[in-house]
């Protein structure tokens, strides 16, 4: 691929802050549209079983905008079918006006030849037939999810309707009690978007469009990483994608901005918050490490004697930068900071301010540091909270 020479130069610091706005953490946060403004904005937001604080998909609008409700983040998803969730940048919460654009890796799994789980005979022609007829249904209310107790020992229903899912006949209209709750896609999505008409250049085009809105600025990797394209994908259409060839200081690869990211400064107040660790602005480690010079990589499957930050360890957000680290757990109403990485005394006030917001919002009366990894800033982060909740 040929790239055309770039117009445009940006130092780090532009291209990080183009980072930030783009992906909702600079400038007033947009209360009107809210969680569904977020959804569209960002494109995708990824799901994870993992619950501390709240899951991810309910972090994610709350680190935009403050105190949302859990309530009011779910309806904002699910209700009058504002989104499906699909396999995007991993599982996701999409808006449901990019169903279309989706077709591609519809029609990908359709003629894939290999699966994990044998489907057997018949049951896939029931599961449609049971939807169409009692839907929307759990798996369970299928005729149920598993085999045995192992996690991934999949009945044949769950396979069927799983299978279903990745085809687009079937669509996850909602999480029930963390339960996928399935319905066919012929009745959950509106008419005018209930197509695979778009051809696959189409829907990548559109895709790759989306990730450059969605980062500001971002490298091939970094466009190709967001919604899981190859990067010969990207190749081929990002000539024509809309987006502008630029350079940036020490970056030292091609890069690609969202034109309109470049008509003006980025500016505004920045957000203090505690970042999901499945947040779309951390997504990919390389980026990461790039633009804030931040190594983040999610312990929980790491042996607990190899952590280095803890289970659940949220990046702290403040002034634009990413200040330090926080390992949450509940106990009762006190929220617990198991393990606080800061970088350096400056980052104390950040800290505490995003940890009192946090216990707020999650419905906690108290917070209780446990352990600082630099000790010596272990009591003035605890003066700093009982001032900050006083």
């Amino acid at each position: 691929m040929t790239t055309p020479r770039p117009t445009t130069a940006l130092s780090a610091d532009e291209a990080r802050r183009l980072a930030l706005r783009a992906q909702g953490f600079l400038g007033a946060p947009d209360r009107r549209s809210g969680v569904r403004g977020i959804l569209r904005h960002l494109g995708a937001i990824q799901l994870d079983t993992i619950s501390v604080l709240a899951r991810s998909h309910e972090l994610v609008p709350y680190a935009r905008l403050g105190a949302v409700g859990r309530k009011t983040v779910e309806n904002a998803y699910w209700k009058d079918t504002h989104a499906f969730e699909y396999w995007s940048h991993a599982a996701c919460i999409l808006p449901i006006e990019e169903w279309p654009h989706f077709a591609f890796r519809r029609r990908a799994y359709r003629n894939r030849p290999h699966w994990n789980h044998d489907l057997p005979d018949g049951v896939y022609d029931q599961v449609i037939k049971q939807l169409r007829s009692e839907g929307p249904l759990t798996a369970t209310e299928l005729g149920g999810a598993k085999k045995t107790n192992d996690w991934w020992d999949w009945s044949g229903t769950k396979v069927a309707v799983e299978r279903a899912l990745m085809y687009g006949e079937v669509v996850c209209v909602e999480r029930r009690g963390w339960k996928r709750l399935y319905d066919l896609a012929e009745r959950a999505v509106p008419g005018p978007l209930l197509h695979d008409e778009l051809d696959d250049t189409e829907c990548v085009r559109r895709l790759v469009r989306l990730a450059g809105q969605s980062l500001g600025v971002g490298t091939r990797a970094d466009i190709a990483d967001y919604h899981r394209l190859r990067g010969e994908q990207v190749d081929a259409v990002i000539a024509d994608s809309g987006l502008v060839p630029v350079t940036v200081e020490g970056w030292g690869k091609p890069a690609w901005a969202d034109p309109a990211a470049l008509e003006t400064p980025p500016r505004g107040r920045h957000r203090t918050t505690l970042l999901s660790p499945f947040d779309s602005l951390i997504w990919e480690r390389a980026r990461t490490e790039r633009i804030f010079g931040f190594t983040h990589r999610l312990e929980a499957y790491v042996p607990k004697q190899k952590r280095v930050y803890g289970y659940f360890a949220m990046p702290v957000l403040a002034g634009g930068r990413l200040v330090g680290r926080v390992d949450p757990a509940r106990e009762g109403g006190t929220l617990v900071a198991r393990q606080v990485t800061l970088d350096g005394p400056k980052a104390v006030p950040a800290v505490a301010q995003a940890l009192a917001e946090a216990a707020t919002w999650v419905d906690c009366t108290d917070v209780r540091v446990e352990r600082v990894d630099a000790p010596q800033l272990r009591e003035p982060l605890v003066r700093e909270l009982a001032r900050t909740t006083a």
